[in-house]
């Protein structure tokens, strides 16, 4: 059983989860057109290696990042998200 630990709940059966894919930078609305819009949305990076994500503890519906390495798919931390940071992006 994979376990992962939820920064509110603790450590948790990781079938308490899911993924919302990774943490990237929203495009200014101002100016950014229609196909931006939909590359921001529907198309990922797929990014081999240690990347950071949006997760969600379902039963809680409690969001949090985490980083995870994807070629291992090891969970490397997670944490709540800033209150008034930017989310960061793995470098």
């Amino acid at each position: 059983m994979k376990i992962m630990t939820c920064p509110l709940n603790g450590p948790r059966n990781i079938t308490e989860f899911q993924c919302h894919g990774e943490v990237h930078q929203q495009p200014d609305p101002a100016t950014t057109g229609d196909k931006e819009w939909a590359a921001y949305i529907w198309m990922s990076n797929n990014t081999a290696g240690v990347v950071r994500e949006w997760w969600c503890h379902t039963p809680t519906n409690f969001w949090f990042l985490a980083e995870r390495n994807t070629m291992t798919d090891e969970i490397l931390a997670t944490f709540p998200i800033p209150a008034d940071g930017p989310l960061g992006e793995v470098l």
